[in-house]
């Protein structure tokens, strides 16, 4: 029994690498996980891959996602119990679906190095795995708005939201943000700060919004989100956050 973790993109079904098609060809069983509720566009994208690239004899089973408690503000907490339900509900469905000598495949999104449990989860469960990297949210974020994530003598961080509030982090020149639910960045209002915001990475529905950190450009981040999490019930977003560098500010 073998398990790929295979990077399938930020939404775009043209991010899929060679590798990851000849991954996907590899399996026997294409695993989909999908959470609650009638529109979970994005178990939608991984069948749509699965239509492209897999054969008739190739196997796609469903996986309930577990539904991780965000009310409680016990975070760690929290998603500690949201990785035991997954681990549970994804051990039963490896142990129930493919058999002895057999390959499945968990079509990840994004990539499953950065900001995914997939990786930590089939370690866990103790099968032996491999990992096909795919082009994160961040890779398209920086495409979208022409901009490198790194700068000559400047430093790259990734952190989410919630880390974000404690403060600038040091030695960083640029940020990337993910997981951000509460603005984050308005705790930098006024400072000289630039913002590179996007949601909905790769897909139809893509919203972008560049500038200086101003109300102006806060405002209208923060109207585009809400009208866009209104009309599709879900968002998935990102930003760049970054200072001018030192050599920028002596000229």
């Amino acid at each position: 029994m073998r398990v790929l973790a295979i990077g399938i993109g930020a939404g775009d079904p043209e991010h899929m690498t060679l590798q990851a098609i000849r991954a996907i060809g590899e399996c026997d069983v294409l695993f989909v996980v999908e959470k609650p509720g009638p529109r979970d566009e994005m178990a939608a994208l991984r069948r749509e891959i699965c239509a492209r690239h897999a054969t008739a004899e190739q196997r796609i089973v469903s996986v309930a996602d577990a539904v991780r408690d965000r009310a409680t503000p016990a975070y760690r907490g929290a998603v500690d119990a949201w990785r035991d339900e997954r681990r549970a509900l994804w051990g039963a469905a490896l142990r129930d679906e493919l058999g002895a000598g057999e390959t499945g495949g968990f079509l990840v999104w994004g990539d499953p190095a950065l900001y995914d449990s997939t990786i930590a989860i089939l370690g866990e469960i103790g099968i032996d795995f491999d990992v096909i990297p795919g082009i994160s949210s961040i890779q398209v974020l920086a495409a979208q708005h022409r901009i490198p994530l790194n700068r000559v003598g400047g430093a790259v961080l990734i952190t989410p939201g919630r880390l974000l509030r404690e403060g600038w982090p040091a030695g960083a020149t640029d940020v990337v943000v993910m997981l951000d639910a509460s603005a984050a960045y308005r705790g930098f209002a006024g400072e000289d700060l630039e913002i590179f915001w996007g949601a909905y990475l790769g897909t139809p529905d893509e919203v972008l919004v560049s500038g200086p950190l101003s109300e102006a450009v806060m405002g209208e981040i923060e109207e585009k989100r809400g009208a866009a999490r209104e009309r599709k019930g879900w968002i998935m977003d990102s930003y760049v956050l970054r200072r001018p560098l030192e050599a920028e500010r002596d000229e």
